[in-house]
């Protein structure tokens, strides 16, 4: 069976110009020719096209996705288990943006007053104060941020890094009761959400119990803190959620 350009091009999401511009630099030449001269594509040319896009999806050159697609001695499953791989990093990649930008909406939350080499040291290559215009507007009005800015006010960056070590501690160790297939409204998930409101409290603001289940509704709405939570496990931003709303009917 063969293809039409303007059928590929359907297909593939890409224009027919595309699909014309890699016919002329050698990079996916249609496999036949109709009797007008028109190009005609089969399955093998539909196969080319979409390695080809994975790589320039992967911001590949067009030069550089040539050289591995003809490489000597390469085979489909070859291609496979290298996209694969790129496909991992990637993910890993923005696993570690999202709990970067987390922590970026955390400082500049509560005001945080590091060097940029502190802040760097502390948080990653993510600048907190990139996200301060978000946070004044979300909670610039409420006592919580207010008494947050005047804690932080006061904080070093060994108290910045003790916080973080403590959190991390604490997500570390609802990570590992998920494991156990404890339900998160078992009373050890329960514990560790009261934990996680205290810690609230002690570092930053004070937190109600339905304070903290709004904070809790936020974890799987946001997708940029439910990216932090399943980076640590999957599932994670949904189990916390509910043991946070499970601790908090047991304390009404």
């Amino acid at each position: 069976m063969s293809y039409s350009v303007g059928q590929v091009a359907a297909l593939a999401g890409v224009t027919v110009r595309t699909l014309h511009h890699y016919d002329e630099i050698g990079l996916l030449a249609p496999g036949e020719r109709s009797h007008a001269g028109h190009r005609r594509y089969d399955d093998a040319d539909l196969d080319r096209l979409q390695q080809i896009l994975f790589y320039r999806e992967l911001g590949f050159p067009l030069e550089e996705v040539a050289v591995l697609l003809d490489e000597p001695g390469a085979d489909p499953a070859e291609h496979l288990r290298r996209q694969h791989g790129l496909l991992v990093e990637r993910i890993e990649r923005l696993q570690r943006m999202a709990t970067a930008v987390e922590h970026a909406m955390e400082a500049k939350k509560m005001g945080i007053k590091l060097t940029p080499e502190e802040k760097f040291e502390v948080f990653g290559d993510f600048d907190p104060d990139a996200h301060a215009e978000e946070v004044e507007r979300r909670w610039g009005g409420t006592d919580a941020y207010r008494e947050s800015q005047r804690r932080a006010a006061s904080y070093t960056k060994e108290d910045w890094q003790r916080i973080k070590d403590e959190v991390d501690g604490l997500n570390a160790r609802i990570a590992a009761l998920m494991a156990t297939g404890a339900a998160p409204e078992s009373p050890e998930a329960m514990d560790l959400a009261e934990e996680h409101r205290q810690q609230i409290r002690r570092f930053h603001y004070e937190c109600s119990y339905e304070m903290h289940t709004g904070l809790a509704e936020m974890y799987i709405t946001d997708e940029r803190f439910t990216a932090n939570y399943e980076a640590i496990r999957p599932g994670m931003a949904v189990y916390l959620r509910d043991a946070i709303l499970a601790n908090a009917v047991r304390n009404a």
